[in-house]
């Protein structure tokens, strides 16, 4: 089979979803995004993508295109929420310079994805909602809401956190609350220097970058609570809700969110990864990749990298072998374990930016003395995140 004239339907047009369309159509597929938005595009956030996401970028032909449209960072700085002193830093300049270490603009990489991806030959459509998966038949078939009917020769579900591709393949499943949730928001830039930081504090932290050339900061702010709050990018909030919640952090901090006039507040839940990936049926297939296959908390700031690792290759799996269900259980079998281990340290992550007392006095001791002992010990610990290359010959 190969990809060759391979009829492939992909559902959602976010970063997963255009990456594996793009790099299926470049491997001969004929490839249709259905979008239920009537039009490509995101609003107000920023992430980072790191050398592993880069590469898959450059191996798709848009290495020029992420650097017309990202920043380059030069570090990733933990700091002490409360008097503004750096704890640790990351020369993530230092990683893999070839690729490169960018914060960009969510709608720029959306749309820089959309246009390769149409360039490349992929049918984009808009406006088209589906409503349910059937897979029980020979081939994968989509309930599009209007009442149309289609069947796909494969389908890829990049749908997102509540994936009706991943419903069809493993039933209903219930997410839990982390007690966690998470405020964005972007404020003018100020001209500071191209470096993540991330502020800690007791039961919170707030992250901050520039984007579009320092143009934009970007802020994402996480805090510990009981309240249950909506899973969802959707959710407008009070600014002063926000000030309030970060109201001991140092001055800098409190400048940058005495600024805000826009903020977005969403429940960080937890989603296990999920135990089946794909699926080969009696003429055709269905895979799931990106959030709909392991969502993860965003405090490794993995989540497009591992959609845009996935698409890369289940499209190289694919392309590989005349066998649709080996060229499945490759791809399944080639991500599965990578995507726990990031999925577990973006965990663990989470629990270590947010120690009070004691506990966080000593580990951030540890981390300085750490950093003045063995300085590039702590961007090594690293090295099979960032320095992993999906796209390098096997």
């Amino acid at each position: 089979m190969g990809l060759v004239g391979q009829s492939v339907t992909v559902l959602g047009a976010g970063v997963a979803g255009l990456a594996v369309a793009r790099a299926l159509a470049l491997r001969g597929a004929a490839v249709t995004v259905l979008e239920q938005a009537d039009a490509v595009r995101e609003v107000g956030a920023g992430l980072q993508i790191s050398p592993n996401g880069a590469a898959v970028l450059r191996a798709l032909g848009l290495g020029e295109a992420l650097e017309a449209a990202a920043v380059r960072a030069a570090a990733v700085e933990l700091r002490d929420g409360y008097s503004d002193q750096v704890v640790t830093r990351l020369d993530v300049a230092r990683l893999r310079p070839g690729q490169g270490y960018h914060f960009l603009h969510r709608a720029d990489l959306i749309e820089l994805l959309r246009a390769a991806a149409e360039a490349a030959g992929v049918r984009l459509r808009l406006g088209a909602r589906a409503v349910a998966v059937d897979l029980a038949g020979p081939r994968p078939v989509l309930r599009i809401e209007g009442g149309e009917v289609r069947e796909a020769g494969l389908l890829v579900g990049a749908d997102g956190l509540h994936s009706i591709v991943r419903q069809a393949l493993l039933g209903a499943e219930a997410p839990f609350f982390t007690h966690q949730v998470a405020w964005r928001a972007l404020i003018p830039g100020d001209g500071g220097p191209e470096v993540a930081e991330v502020h800690m504090g007791a039961g919170r932290h707030l992250v901050s970058y520039p984007l579009r050339g320092g143009a934009l900061r970007n802020i994402v702010a996480v805090e510990e609570r009981r309240r249950w709050v909506d899973e969802g990018w959707s959710t407008r909030d009070d600014p002063l809700d926000l000030r309030l919640a970060f109201a001991t952090f140092s001055p800098r901090v409190r400048a940058w969110l005495d600024q805000v006039d826009e903020v977005w507040l969403w429940g960080l839940f937890r989603h296990e990864v999920a135990r089946d990936w794909q699926r080969a049926l009696a003429e055709g297939g269905v895979a799931i990749l990106g959030d709909a296959a392991h969502p993860t908390l965003p405090f490794l700031a993995q989540g497009a990298c591992m959609g845009l690792e996935d698409a890369w290759v289940l499209a190289a799996e694919l392309a590989r072998t005349d066998n649709l269900a080996a060229g499945l259980a490759a791809y399944q079998a080639a991500r599965i374990e990578r995507c726990r281990r990031i999925v577990a340290a973006a965990n663990r992550n989470a629990r270590a930016y947010h120690l009070s007392g004691i506990a966080r006095s000593l580990a951030h001791l540890g981390l300085r003395i750490g950093g003045l002992l063995a300085p590039g010990l702590p961007l090594a610990q690293f090295d099979w995140l960032y320095g992993h290359d999906v796209t390098a010959a096997p």
